[in-house]
């Protein structure tokens, strides 16, 4: 007779299979079709918020691993604090103003952009920007983060252009903003200034070059010494020599003037004396080629100030000052000073009076009144310079040096320092640096590290330049007279020009002339000029993002005005994080977020940097083909993201694995519970079995470690608790023993019950904890799940279950029955190596342990179905033999042999039973009482 069909075998639906990348989109629209980003905010009260604001990507190209790696992170968060309670609205956002859309504009336009005008090309970048908003949404929602995507926060809407505005209008107001010519990054391919945030640094190989500056006589006099005496420095820019207005020196630094007695450089000769500082003197004569030298005197910097020297090439002199950036590193401890191309060479510029001289022009070309290099771009300058200085004697020595330099963040190319008239936000002015950094220590950061990087960047940035020289953005909407220079924007002016950016946008400014906002007649209130201009310059992209807290989260209801959250990549210190609570500081006084949590970079397997040209870009649209994004998301969970993160093939691989783990749990679970109803057919939990307790005991302390990593949002903790949960506590443990109970009871019988029981709060449980991470899978339990009282919908509807009260005298005596079965287990490997037995079930088992142990093994399941044997008897390891498998700390004696007993046909249990019935010979009794 075939008994297989009266046992309760596992029947279930869900498919072994998830096929994620065809059932994914299927899942997407119905969670649009019925709402449930609208639900999971109805869910929740008002009045308790939690709100992480979007940081805007930029709205150019297909979305990269990178986008995926933060997008996913954010919806994370998102929905733990929903399921935590909280009402969670999240309002995605793009950037989409600026030189990266501008400059793809350009290469569309090629010549044709120095015909047209600045609205038609605006006009493009808009229609540019709207087409990747639509692409990177898709991509986006593909993902699986749920959010109001239907109403994104875009900044090139007309309001957020506007509020932009009056948020810059603010600074003018408070005295924050200035006009001036200072040293700014400026890249001569793409034809503007740059911020700090847009400059990104890879190796570069400079001119690394000596030259000497013959010192006046009267400076020669004040020092005490007659002949020929040079100061010597060191620069990898010989581009800037014809900018150099002095030679600096560090006042506490000892310098040391020293006479050539034989040399082999062509441009020394003996009786020459240097200025070198003392302690690189012994370095740099031999690489100087001075065989042999003396030193004439020592001098401190101090002494050097105010005296003069002759540039190298023009006729003019060089001042001799002092500044503490002086340093002993590199060089001969003397800097040459440009101070129209460079932050440090500017301030002491400032300090002794020196001209803020820049003699290149936008694009990068030596103006035509610069004597010897007029026309000639300072990329093609550095030869012909240190060619020029060879040939006069003021080359001591030139090579080449590999160092870290600045490139453009869109052209990727080397860029320059240089003077241009540019408007800034004082770091100064209303003491935005130091409330700035008042603000930075109230803030929690994730990791800990990030408010010591954006503290040293607060504490040493220059002030901020917020003009660039392009078309596309948000123009300095302010007005100046041409005759006098005074900038004209008082109020009744601002209200007009916000006006008209509601209506029309930013392009107000650009599509109407300076009569439309003055009026006619308009005179300058300084000197009553009529010749009023409109500033040509627009906004730093950055400025842009960075009111997003004003724009959005003060605009829209269901956001907070200041956020709870700003989450974004680790080098965002410099750039969102940092450009938002400047803007939020100078205008409110506070920082606009609570916690900010930054993320590492995304790398292939070895650690390496993404490139097209080492071919090891990984594309999440090929993950997501082939694997699904439920994988891509269980990448992120499983990844400690606060270093750079790795993805591979074998990473990715992986962690299908541990997925299919997952998944073939969950539908283990599902496929023993299709005959069960929790409202009728559940057992109250003081009276469920040992074993079922104690796994939901386990669970408790899962998810109380879960909902603490959650708390630090350490997603790889979520990640290696739920599969060693998996795979341990519940597959290779609790569901290999009782499914022998829920195989052969009777389906409504206790035994079968209190299984059931334990199994079906597991899997609802697990549902909802895993759902904020695992949000495809969590849903698609939920959807097969036995319906109960109280079912929600949507998995994302529920609570985090609470973590109950655990029995600790349960979970150790079990955790010590574990410990035992293990070295029963080992006895009984050795057992089968040897032929002795084939099935654990053929097993015979005796088990010596001590008195403790004896007063442990005792469990309503039967020790014998918790050691998966058939036989079982338990001795006092006082009486064993002593030829027995023993444990390594002794305390565990065990014998294997095969048992004599016969088995049973049904449950394959070797029984003394079997042949009691008649009717069932082959069974056991239990077996004939189940049937």
């Amino acid at each position: 007779m075939d008994y297989k069909n009266s046992l309760n075998l596992p029947k279930t639906d869900y498919p072994m299979k998830g096929n994620l990348s065809e059932q994914e989109p299927k899942r997407i629209k119905k969670w649009e079709e019925k709402g449930l980003y609208k639900k999971m905010l109805e869910a929740r009260n008002p009045d308790k918020k939690y709100v992480l604001h979007d940081g805007p990507p930029y709205a150019n190209g297909n979305i990269h691993i990178g986008h995926a790696l933060n997008k996913i992170l954010k919806d994370f968060i998102v929905k733990i604090k929903n399921a935590e309670g909280f009402y969670t609205p999240y309002v995605p956002g793009w950037d989409c103003h600026g030189l990266p859309i501008e400059h793809q504009v350009d290469k569309q336009l090629g010549d044709k952009k120095y015909e047209i005008p600045k609205s038609e090309i605006r006009k493009m970048c808009r229609s540019y920007a709207e087409k990747f908003i639509d692409i990177q949404r898709e991509e986006f929602k593909r993902l699986g983060v749920v959010g109001d995507w239907d109403n994104p926060y875009i900044t090139m809407d007309y309001q957020y252009e506007a509020i932009t505005l009056k948020e810059l209008y603010k600074f003018f107001n408070n005295g924050g903003i200035y006009k001036g010519s200072k040293p700014v990054y400026w890249c001569i391919d793409c034809v503007t200034a740059l911020a700090e945030a847009e400059v990104e640094y890879d190796d570069h190989t400079s001119y690394s070059i000596y030259v000497k500056f013959p010192v006046y006589d009267e400076t020669k006099f004040k020092l005490g010494v007659q002949g020929y005496l040079y100061v010597v420095i060191w620069t990898t820019t010989p581009w800037t020599l014809p900018a150099n207005l002095g030679v600096a020196f560090h006042p506490e630094f000892k310098y040391s003037i020293i006479r050539i007695i034989e040399t082999s450089n062509k441009n020394l000769k003996q009786g020459d004396m240097l200025i070198i500082a003392s302690e690189l003197v012994g370095k740099l004569v031999g690489q100087f080629g001075i065989n042999s030298y003396e030193e004439v005197k020592q001098v401190s910097g101090v002494e050097f100030e105010n005296g003069r020297c002759k540039h190298p090439f023009y006729d003019r002199e060089s001042l001799m000052i002092l500044g503490d950036h002086v340093t002993l590193d590199q060089g001969t401890g003397i800097v040459h000073t440009a101070p129209g191309h460079g932050q440090e060479d500017y301030e002491v510029g400032l300090k002794y009076g020196l001209e803020i001289y820049n003699p290149v022009d936008d694009h990068g070309n030596f103006k035509k009144d610069v004597e010897l290099f007029a026309g000639l771009n300072v990329n093609k300058a550095n030869k012909i310079i240190v060619e020029h200085i060879d040939n006069n004697g003021s080359l001591i020595l030139a090579g080449n040096i590999q160092h870290s330099y600045p490139h453009c963040w869109r052209c990727k190319k080397p860029v320059i320092y240089r003077a241009t008239p540019q408007w800034f936000i004082s770091m100064e002015a209303n003491d935005l640096r130091a409330k700035a950094l008042s603000e930075i220590k109230k803030v929690r950061w994730t990791p800990s590290w990030g408010e010591n990087r954006i503290t040293a960047m607060i504490e040493n940035r220059p002030d901020w330049c917020i003009s660039r020289q392009r078309s596309w953005g948000v123009p300095i909407a302010v007005f100046s007279c041409t005759e006098c220079g005074e900038i004209i924007i008082n109020e009744e002016i601002q209200n007009k020009v916000l006006d008209a950016f509601m209506k029309s946008g930013a392009d107000a400014w650009f599509d109407n002339d300076v009569e439309f906002f003055l009026g006619k007649g308009f005179k300058c209130p300084k000197c009553g000029s009529e010749k009023i201009k409109k500033e040509t310059d627009i906004l730093d992209v950055w400025f842009d993002s960075g009111v997003s807290h004003a724009a959005v989260c003060e605009v829209r209801d269901e956001l907070k005005p200041s956020a709870h959250m700003y989450l974004e990549g680790s080098d965002q210190h410099r750039g969102w994080f940092h450009s938002s609570l400047l803007e939020s500081v100078g205008t409110r006084g506070v920082a606009p977020y609570k916690e900010v949590l930054t993320h590492g970079f995304v790398v292939d397997g070895k650690g390496r940097k993404m490139s097209k040209s080492l071919g090891n870009v990984v594309r999440p649209q090929e993950i997501i083909e082939k694997y699904g994004a439920e994988i891509l998301r269980l990448w992120v969970a499983a990844e400690d993201y606060t270093e750079d993160v790795r993805i591979s093939e074998d990473i990715i691989k992986r962690l299908v694995e541990s997925y299919r783990k997952i998944r073939n749990t969950a539908r283990y679970l599902l496929g023993n519970l299709y005959d069960f109803c929790q409202d009728k057919d559940s057992v109250h939990f003081d009276k469920l079995m040992e074993l079922d307790k104690y796994i939901l005991y386990k669970w408790q302390l899962v998810k109380d470690r879960i909902y603490r990593a959650n708390q630090n949002y350490q997603f790889h903790i979520f990640y290696h608790t739920l599969i060693n949960f998996c795979i341990n506590d519940l597959s290779a443990f609790y569901l290999d023993i009782i499914k022998d109970r829920v195989y052969s009871y009777k389906a409504d019988s206790y035994r079968r019950r209190s299984a059931q029981t334990a199994m079906f709060q597991l899997l609802k449980e697990i549902a909802i904890v895993m759902s904020p991470i695992l949000s495809f899978t969590a849903d698609e339990i939920w959807e097969y799940m036995p319906n109960f009282t109280g079912k929600k919908e949507f998995v994302f509807l529920e609570i985090f279950p609470p973590v109950i009260k655990v029995d600790d005298n349960l979970l150790k005596k079990i955790d010590r029955i574990i410990e035992i079965k293990k070295e029963v287990n080992k006895a009984i490997e050795i057992a089968r190596n040897e032929k002795i037995v084939g099935h654990p079930l053929d097993a015979k088992v005796e088990l010596y342990v001590d008195e403790s142990d004896l007063a442990i093994c005792k469990i309503d399941e039967g020790l014998e179905k918790v050691f998966i044997v058939s036989e079982l008897y338990l001795y006092s390891i006082g009486n064993s033999p002593s030829d027995l498998y023993t444990s390594d700390d002794g305390n565990i004696k065990v014998k294997v042999s095969a048992s004599k007993l016969p088995k049973c046909e049904r449950c394959w249990v070797h029984s003394e039973t079997i042949g009691e019935s008649r009717e069932h010979p082959t069974l056991c009794r239990r077996c004939v009482e189940n049937l």
